[in-house]
């Protein structure tokens, strides 16, 4: 199954944040072009997917405060993410926007974008025109491109066609991608980024502390939907995840659990989104989010004090 075990997890993770809007968790106006049908899913859940999707949007735009409207934003294994919309809507600045997923993946999303003047709407380019192929998109400010990120030959061209520069800041975002990859390959990919971008945040959402019993049984369950955890190793503690990045050429990493990061969030939101609905196994949604976390990991030639982003 493999591939396509991994691409069905977009679909997923899709329905559980258009189920978790739907009940106020968040705004996103975005999301239900790329999911019409659904099933309300449980509070853990969406609050889980609060956290989430909170923290990767409040890193990102906390970079690109501090690094400036010329920096990019490259999303490795992007899915039906809508990013892009919510941070041009709320008038973020940034020079280009890189998404790349499997093919399957990408024409799929490219056909919901071109359904949708909300959507295309929000494009920018210098001559007018948005460039539009069987699988990809090009715009001024945003690039939709299939490639596989195994394949590192195939990743450079892709983002040399996408126009990212490496001379220009870039936020790299990855949520639950690294994992599938073979270790060699998410450490070429790894190496790669951190030779070319000499200012860059990498934003990594992913399974954490997974070498006791609940993280092997959450293993199990991954792996029982067809999902072939290559990377999990990286995934042992919080120590293997930040040398997963050390060892490839970036300055630094920490690490956040992610119920740590609902208590780093502002306070007034974390409580209104407690109000939306009623939980009852507490202790469950806390054992699972201990096990997830955000990594992030720097390069600052440019000394941005990068290490010192967080969610606030």
């Amino acid at each position: 199954m493999g591939q396509e075990g991994v691409i069905m997890t977009n679909d997923d993770a899709s329905a559980c944040k258009r189920s978790a809007v739907a009940q106020g968790y968040w705004d996103d106006p975005f999301i239900p072009y790329f999911v019409r049908s659904f099933e309300r899913k449980a509070p853990e859940i969406h609050r889980g997917y609060y956290a989430r999707t909170q923290a990767v949007q409040r890193l990102t735009e906390a970079f690109l405060a501090r690094c400036g409207d010329q920096s990019q934003v490259l999303s490795l294994g992007a899915g039906f993410d809508t990013l892009y919309w919510r941070l041009k809507s709320a008038g973020v600045r940034f020079s280009n926007y890189v998404e790349l997923d499997f093919p399957m993946v990408t024409t799929r999303k490219l056909m919901y974008i071109q359904r949708q003047k909300g959507l295309l709407s929000a494009f920018q380019s210098e001559d007018g025109e948005v460039r539009i192929s069987r699988s990809g998109l090009h715009a001024d400010d945003y690039h939709l491109m299939p490639v596989d990120l195994a394949r590192l030959a195939d990743v450079r061209d892709v983002l040399s066609q996408c126009a990212l520069r490496p001379d220009r800041p870039t936020v790299v975002l990855a949520e639950c991608v690294l994992v599938y990859l073979e270790p060699t390959a998410a450490r070429q990919l790894l190496a790669h980024l951190a030779a070319t971008l000499a200012t860059a945040l990498f934003v990594n959402y992913e399974m954490v502390g997974v070498d006791d019993r609940f993280g092997q049984i959450l293993v199990k369950n991954v792996r029982g939907r067809g999902c072939d955890l290559a990377g999990i190793d990286a995934c042992n503690s919080d120590d293997t995840q930040i040398q997963r990045f050390t060892d490839t050429g970036w300055d630094g990493a920490r690490v956040w659990r992610m119920d740590d990061v609902l208590r780093l969030l502002p306070a007034a939101d974390v409580a209104r989104m407690e109000r939306l609905e009623l939980l009852d196994e507490l202790d469950v949604l806390l054992q699972l989010l201990q096990h997830y976390g955000i990594v992030v990991a720097w390069r600052d030639a440019a000394d941005h004090d990068l290490g010192q982003l967080d969610f606030t």
